[in-house]
């Protein structure tokens, strides 16, 4: 049997290399590389992709967030964990938007750890029952109203949400437990965790959508609105026929992230 491939990163080495000591008394695992530093966890991966990278949520720019962003465009098949120091509302929503398909902190216990790794490495995403807590359910609806907003000017490139992964956030964030809202909304738990998947789903495409929207603002150059300035040199701004091919070389990706990942 194929054993499960983990790559490890994390700046405080004795944390690391207990985790490297626990997989090591396991028979279906092999650690393939660790590091200190997730910008260089990046390149190991790139060059040696593991089936599973566990990395540091609070490592210094880049975090873990910004680099299961890099790993989840050019490396999709390689699953992601974040580690952090805490468990709170925002580390958790970063972990949950980036992609990531686990989220532990530093206390978790060795055998929960490899339970996690041994689920996520066929398939399973741990880190969806976090959005069966109501300030999660609660923070995740208040980011697709935005995406509402934003889709009034990117021609609803965004996915939003359908009324049934609503009324399942909605329900969620008014307190109801999984049975509960089962009861309520008259479906079944699996309904209501293949519905948290896709928002999810949604989440990390918006994210990457966002991401490549931010880059080519920042690459974009003077847009020509009537007269070229005078002091404008060569190179300095773009015709409007080549603004109309960016722009649809641009909404051509964000389409690719959405349906790449419904």
């Amino acid at each position: 049997m194929e054993k499960i491939k983990v790559f490890l990163s994390d700046p405080q080495v004795l944390f690391r290399e207990g985790i490297h000591f626990i997989l090591s008394g396991e028979e279906d695992f092999e650690v393939t590389g660790e590091t200190t530093s997730n910008e260089e966890a990046y390149k190991q991966i790139e060059a040696n992709p593991p089936h599973i990278a566990v990395l540091s949520l609070q490592d210094a720019a880049p975090d873990g967030a910004e680099i299961t962003r890099r790993i989840k465009r050019s490396l999709p098949t390689v699953v992601v964990i974040l580690i952090s120091e805490k468990k709170d509302e925002e580390k958790i929503f970063q972990a949950i938007r980036c992609g990531a398909s686990a989220f532990l902190t530093k206390d978790t216990d060795p055998d929960y750890l490899l339970d996690v790794i041994r689920v996520v490495a066929q398939g399973s995403q741990p880190i969806i029952d976090e959005l069966l807590v109501p300030e999660l359910a609660a923070r995740v609806l208040v980011e697709f109203k935005d995406v509402a907003t934003v889709n009034k000017q990117v021609e609803n490139l965004l996915a939003d949400l359908t009324p049934k992964e609503s009324q399942v956030l909605n329900a969620i964030a008014d307190g109801n437990n999984i049975d509960q809202v089962a009861a309520k909304l008259d479906i079944t738990e699996e309904t209501i965790r293949r519905n948290l998947r896709m928002v999810q789903n949604k989440l990390v495409s918006n994210d990457q959508a966002n991401t490549v929207f931010e880059a080519a603002q920042r690459s974009l150059p003077i847009l020509i609105r009537g007269k070229v300035p005078k002091d404008a040199g060569a190179g300095q701004y773009i015709t409007r026929a080549e603004f109309n091919e960016f722009k649809e070389s641009l909404m051509a990706r964000f389409k690719s992230f959405i349906s790449d990942k419904s």
